[in-house]
């Protein structure tokens, strides 16, 4: 068994000897898996055609100067119809979002995504579509003076075009949680879910809506049976998916790690940084140790060790119904995929 892990992970070196590749994230469509990262001030993406076994020499996106990586700040990476659409924000504080429909091979001029200068400033979003070319992005916005707020905005055009800013989420206490990203899935036709970590009554935890057409259509829904009273950011996300129908999501409450479907909540371990996937066997759940890579799969009450080095995982099911995750390791990135 230990052979075969080895055989599944791939090792994506670094592509600069002076900065190392950091934030990975996965997007699969049309034959294509493309994985993006950043390292120092350049975003890089790296295509595979044969779903993840095997990826292309890294090429580069663009150059950002100041680029917001760390703690789940970084590039983004969606496919919409046949266009590929990377994201990133820079420390000035916009959304950049650039447009490639050939692949990879050349990319468009950025467009500003945000509607209002320096709004984005905290460097966390979110980015998803679907196969109808609709995209959505998410991020905690600091237009308001009073506290960050949930904004997104749509495109209908595969990324070619954007709408105006659209607030999807204000909390009663006056901000949602400072510094933790959103998550966002596609539930296919223009409909998305997102999730994001809030603030209300002292307690930090992570809330669910629906997006149709660039409207939220559903309250913000309360993840798992538990609370987290914190005074203070814990810097940690989670993963939203859509299993069997249901929408489902894993995150971190104190040291532990969650997974959440309608009406329970399950402890899957000590951890960070977690990451959602899933296909017909059930979900997969990635995350960060001391120790390395942990996964729960489907089917399984105990925990597998998928890597001793590594930290900030992302995760994909792809077309086929494999799962592909990726995370830093040792300055480079590295890919497993599960059967």
């Amino acid at each position: 068994m230990l052979f075969l892990a080895a055989l599944l992970t791939l090792h994506l070196a670094p592509v600069s000897l002076k900065t190392p590749n950091r934030q990975p994230q996965l997007a699969a469509s049309n034959g294509t898996v493309a994985l993006v990262f950043g390292s120092g001030e350049s975003i890089w993406l790296a295509r595979s055609a044969d779903d993840g076994r095997t990826f292309a020499a890294p090429s580069k996106v663009a150059d950002l100067p100041k680029l917001a990586l760390g703690r789940h700040r970084g590039p983004r990476v969606a496919i919409a119809s046949s266009a590929i659409i990377v994201s990133a924000i820079p420390a000035q504080g916009d959304l950049f979002a650039w447009r490639s429909t050939d692949g990879g091979r050349s990319w468009s001029k950025p467009a500003v995504v945000n509607d209002q200068p320096r709004a984005t400033e905290e460097g966390l979003h979110a980015m998803a579509a679907d196969a109808q070319g609709h995209v959505a992005a998410a991020w905690l916005d600091d237009r308001s003076a009073k506290g960050k707020r949930l904004y997104g905005a749509f495109s209908d055009d595969a990324g070619a075009t954007w709408s105006k800013n659209v607030l999807l989420y204000e909390s009663p206490d006056g901000t949602i949680c400072q510094c933790c990203h959103p998550s966002l899935v596609s539930l296919g036709h223009g409909e998305f879910a997102v999730m994001w970590r809030n603030v209300i009554e002292g307690s930090r935890d992570f809330y669910v809506l629906r997006i149709r057409d660039g409207t939220p259509v559903s309250p913000a829904m309360k993840q798992g049976a538990g609370t987290w009273k914190l005074d203070a950011c814990p810097m940690d996300g989670g993963g939203v998916a859509v299993l069997r129908g249901e929408v489902v999501s894993a995150w971190r409450r104190e040291h532990d790690i969650y997974f959440a479907g309608p009406g329970k909540e399950t402890r899957l371990g000590t951890g960070q940084d977690v990451a959602l996937a899933v296909n017909a066997k059930g979900p997969y759940l990635v995350w960060s140790t001391p120790h390395g890579i942990e996964a729960r799969l489907p089917g399984s009450a105990a925990n597998t060790h998928v890597s001793a080095s590594g930290a900030f995982p992302a995760i994909l099911t792809l077309p086929g119904g494999s799962v592909l995750a990726a995370w830093e390791e040792n300055g480079g990135i590295a890919t497993h995929r599960f059967e």
